[in-house]
């Protein structure tokens, strides 16, 4: 196992010094490395010699809890390797202090990270000058899922697989900083409670799907729970492939005057906002513009953007914003699909649902995903939205985590909600989700506002849910 062996025939940035210190100092100071287990890999030593021996360290560490200068030692024999009294010998007397452990490890840390730059750049620079790539957005998509991948602080092969005991032991941590206090047990919140109650907030890695026919209010509910996860400094990202960003902004506008509204202030109506305000109306809207200055809401407003397109952006605002805490595209059937795909168009859905899903698990975001409902809807007597609704259903269902529908009754029959008194009454249909219970809650739409509030306590027809 000579270490010149290990090179490559191109220069890469290498320390075998600091390789040597590091496993210097685990063999002759084992309590050392829990110090550095979960910070360094295997792939952080060149050498193919040391890469063995940290190996071996980490085996025995995961098995026993426990390392030893005589358990190396044996299994370096059992492995045939040449003279192992000599090379260990060697690694031990490679250090003068054990305080020379950490400045090594961020070496070889620094070093790892430098090499997978320079490797996904060559590779970058290899498919550029392939004659045969003529696709530049699946080419440019490719280039930033390299350098993401190279610039993450970790990753590489060797954290996908995990055996049980690391899985439950993050599983128990999180367990004790639950019961003490020190994390939320819930995803994130929307601030609609009986949303929240239903979910226990949106979590991290989860696809949700809003679907709804058109005008139902999926756009005006998206941005109002934009909103109010952005008003707790969370950054938003939001995908608009339908609506330019400035009647977005109008919208959110509109739906912060309705508090005003509520508050018994000179209310401002959609109307007199479009045309002209009287001193003390633009006086209150001028104090809700000020409110929403600064919220984190970012918007992407270009039209015809592919997954791809839309994964780069991502990306790249989440390398900007690492706080990242919700994405939401509206709307899926306006993301364009890739060129040349010769597929049905439900298959196409279906890989564009999945490639969403698996951003969501990258970014380690929930990702809100707006779709249309078919107008199947439409011949039922029934028209509360069932999954078999998804247009092009395909694999939505399948791949989601979470899939809400939005019904309003007095979009089919408003005189009989004016009878009622329903008008307004939204349900929220959850048909599916992973990691909870299905059901209804409600809520109420204000559309002039395109504000959804909470729905007062009550108790709603039978007739009505079941009609």
């Amino acid at each position: 196992m000579n270490s010149s062996d290990a090179r490559q025939s191109f220069d890469l940035p290498v320390d075998l010094a600091a390789e040597r210190q590091v496993l210097g100092i685990l063999i002759k100071h084992p309590t050392q490395v829990d110090e550095v287990a979960d910070r360094l890999r295997p792939s952080h030593f060149v050498d193919l010699g040391h890469r063995r021996i940290y190996e071996i360290i980490l085996d025995l560490y995961h098995k026993q809890g426990r390392i030893s200068y005589t358990q190396i030692y044996n299994r370096l024999v059992a492995e045939s390797v040449d003279s192992p009294a000599e090379l260990l010998i060697a690694l031990t007397e490679s250090f003068v202090s054990i305080s020379e452990l950490e400045p090594s490890v961020e070496i070889l840390i620094r070093q790892e990270g430098l090499r997978r730059i320079i490797k996904a750049c060559d590779v970058i620079k290899g498919m550029a000058l392939d004659p045969k790539e003529e696709d530049l957005a699946a080419l440019q998509a490719r280039a930033q899922e390299l350098i993401f991948d190279a610039t993450q602080a970790h990753g590489g092969p060797e954290n996908e697989v995990k055996n049980l005991l690391e899985v439950l032991s993050k599983c128990y941590l999180n367990l004790l900083r639950r019961r003490e206090g020190l994390e939320d047990a819930y995803g994130l919140s929307v601030r609609f409670p009986s949303i929240d109650g239903m979910t226990t907030g949106f979590k991290k890695k989860d696809l949700i799907i809003l679907a709804a026919r058109p005008s139902m209010g999926k756009t005006a509910l998206l941005l109002n729970m934009a909103a109010n996860v952005a008003k707790r400094d969370i950054p938003v990202l939001i995908f608009s492939l339908e609506m330019d960003a400035e009647q977005l902004g109008d919208r959110i506008v509109l739906s912060e005057l309705f508090t005003y509204k509520q508050g018994g202030q000179h209310a401002v109506t959609s109307h007199e906002y479009q045309t002209k305000l009287s001193d003390e109306q633009f006086q209150l809207t001028q104090k809700v513009f000020n409110d929403l200055y600064h919220l984190p809401i970012s918007i992407v407003d270009k039209r015809g953007l592919t997954v791809a397109e839309i994964r780069a952006k991502a990306r790249r605002f989440k390398a900007e914003h690492p706080d990242l805490g919700l994405i939401a595209i509206d709307y899926l059937q306006l993301i364009k699909p890739p060129a040349h795909a010769n597929r049905s168009w439900t298959l196409i859905v279906g890989e564009i649902v999945r490639e969403l899903r698996d951003l969501a698990g990258e970014l380690d975001v929930p990702l809100i995903l707006c779709s249309q409902l078919n107008r199947g809807v439409e011949s039922r007597e029934n028209k509360r939205p069932m999954m078999s609704d998804l247009r092009d259903s395909g694999n939505i269902e399948e791949f989601a985590d979470v899939v809400m529908f939005l019904y309003r009754d007095d979009y089919y029959y408003p005189e009989l909600a004016r009878e009622k008194g329903t008008e307004g009454l939204a349900e929220i249909i959850f048909a599916k989700q992973r990691k909870g219970a299905t059901g209804t809650v409600f809520l109420r739409y204000v559309k002039e506002y395109t504000r959804f509030i909470e729905e007062a306590k009550r108790q709603v027809e039978a007739s009505h849910v079941a009609r």
